[in-house]
């Protein structure tokens, strides 16, 4: 069975054998949406996502041999040898997924790898084709997380597979059809984390960063659960002008552009512009995600304020 996932064969195997349970539960998702007139998915919508996810993926096409060719130079490299047990495999999932969560985090919380990601946030719909609105740019350095990995001895081969089937489950999750999963609740990231994670609800905003393992999230204080009073809203705030494939693709670098053209501006500015957070202003103006949650629960914790002194 291992043999089927082993080498540049077992990425393509992955990818082989997804499509048609992909193509079927799309299907069913888009039946159920129509049966039941739940109003899931929107054509231009559904073709964005297509558009994006060709993009993405004739980008990876282009930097496979460049990528593949980084992460084998740390293997050989490496400062581990494993014997390729189930323990192995393992092991490399769990890093492997770890290593997106950081992947992700960075995505969210540097400007420009933002106006890279925002590409799979930036719709006001959430089905499963969601899951293939795929930020196009991200090819170009989403090689570098995983080359640690090879450092220490993971193949660059399992490495990349492992990847691939966590891309397959992170794609299953991008649906509002499953509401809760009982126990796995606390130990995946499920459809209901997921909702949360693609919310522009202030309370939402950049939470739930796991591909695969939710744990991650409740390790480093990134979780947040699916509050039935705070209905979940989907796409980015403000909304693009448009749905234009150029201005889908090149919202958030136009105002980055537009940012650090602004005259009379230190360097250190106009790096800040493009690294630092998104929201950051070099005269205190902006606000970035953590001062909007900041407010956000300065305001709650006031309005409890009263009700407990009634109580008391």
């Amino acid at each position: 069975m291992m043999d089927y996932f082993l080498g540049e064969d077992g990425l393509e195997n992955v990818y082989s054998w997804s499509i048609p349970i992909h193509a079927t539960v799309i299907l069913a998702e888009m039946i159920y949406s129509h049966v039941s007139d739940a109003k899931l998915y929107d054509r231009k919508d559904v073709a964005t996502s297509v558009y994006l996810a060709l993009m993405n993926f004739g980008l990876d096409i282009v930097m496979k041999a460049f990528a593949m060719g980084v992460m084998f130079f740390f293997y050989s490299h490496r400062l581990f040898t494993w014997d390729f047990t189930i323990w192995y495999w393992l092991i490399c999932f769990v890093i492997t997924d770890f290593a997106y969560y950081v992947l992700h985090y960075v995505d969210h919380h540097s400007r420009a790898f933002w106006a890279v990601h925002i590409t799979h946030h930036n719709s006001e719909y959430f089905n499963l084709t969601t899951g293939f609105r795929s930020p196009v740019l991200q090819p170009l350095y989403r090689y570098l997380y995983f080359s640690p990995l090879a450092f220490l001895g993971f193949n660059p081969w399992h490495i990349m597979v492992v990847y691939a089937i966590g891309q397959v489950y992170g794609t299953w999750v991008h649906t509002q059809t499953v509401k809760k999963m009982g126990f796995l609740e606390y130990i995946l990231v499920t459809p209901s984390h997921h909702r949360v994670h693609h919310a522009c609800n202030i309370k939402y905003l950049d939470r739930n960063m796991g591909m695969c393992l939710i744990i991650w999230d409740k390790i480093f204080g990134t979780f947040e659960k699916e509050d039935p009073n705070v209905p979940v809203k989907y796409g980015i705030y403000p909304k693009m002008p448009d749905n234009r494939p150029d201005t889908v693709l090149l919202y958030e670098w136009r105002k980055i552009w537009k940012d650090i053209k602004q005259p009379g501006l230190k360097f250190s500015d106009r790096i800040n512009y493009i690294f630092n957070s998104p929201g950051w202003r070099h005269d205190g103006t902006g606000k970035t995600v953590r001062q909007y949650q900041k407010e956000y629960w300065s305001k709650k914790l006031m309005k409890k304020g009263p009700d407990k002194r009634k109580t008391a």
